[in-house]
C-alpha cells in the first residue's frame, strides 16, 4: 500500500468558529479565504454509520499547499470546540475506494468516508494508521472544482481590493 504524499494539498483544521479562526489567521498568514460553504454533509462513521452533519468550512485560495477550516456540530468527526486544532492532511488519489481499501488491508482504520466501506468510500475518506495520524483521500476528478472555487476566492479578493 502507497499512498503518495507528494499529493499532498491541504492541512484540515478543526475550529470552534469559522469565521473566528478566518480572522485569526487569515492577515497574519497572508491568506485569503474562499467563499465560505455550508451542507449537510453525507458523511459515514464507523460509531454511527451513515448520517448527515452540518457542516460549515472553507479553504485558502493560495496553494499548493491550502488550509481548510471546518466548523462541524457537536460531537461530529468535524467537531472543533473540545479539541480544536490540526485534524488531518489531505492528498489526492485517483481511485479513492482502492486506497482506502489497501490501507484498511494494512492495518489501518477508517475514521470517516462519505460513504461506507461496502459502497466504496465515495470521495473522500479519512484513514488512520496506528501511529494516529489521519490522512483523508480526495477523489482526485473533484479537483477541478476545488481550483474553481480557490480562483473565484481570489478573485473577488482582488475586486474587493480595487474598490
Amino acid at each position: 500500500m502507497t499512498i503518495d504524499y507528494q499529493r499532498i494539498y491541504h492541512t484540515g483544521v478543526r475550529v470552534p468558529s469559522l469565521d473566528a479562526a478566518m480572522a485569526e489567521l487569515g492577515g497574519p498568514l497572508g491568506l485569503t479565504w474562499a467563499e465560505v460553504r455550508e451542507s449537510e454533509q453525507a458523511v459515514w462513521t464507523p460509531d454511527r454509520g451513515q448520517h448527515t452533519v452540518p457542516l460549515r468550512y472553507t479553504y485558502s485560495c493560495e496553494g499548493p499547499q491550502h488550509l481548510e477550516l471546518l466548523e462541524g456540530e457537536a460531537g461530529s468527526v468535524w467537531d472543533g470546540r473540545e479539541q480544536p486544532g490540526v485534524h488531518h492532511i489531505g492528498v489526492w488519489a485517483d481511485d479513492v475506494g482502492a486506497e482506502a481499501a489497501a490501507a484498511l488491508a494494512a492495518g489501518w482504520t477508517c475514521a470517516a468516508a462519505q460513504k461506507s466501506p461496502d459502497d466504496g468510500f465515495g470521495v473522500f475518506a479519512y484513514v488512520v494508521p496506528p501511529s494516529g495520524m489521519i490522512v483523508e483521500l480526495v477523489q482526485a476528478s473533484v479537483r477541478p472544482m476545488f481550483d474553481q472555487w480557490w480562483a473565484d476566492g481570489l478573485a473577488t479578493a482582488a475586486r474587493d481590493a480595487a474598490s
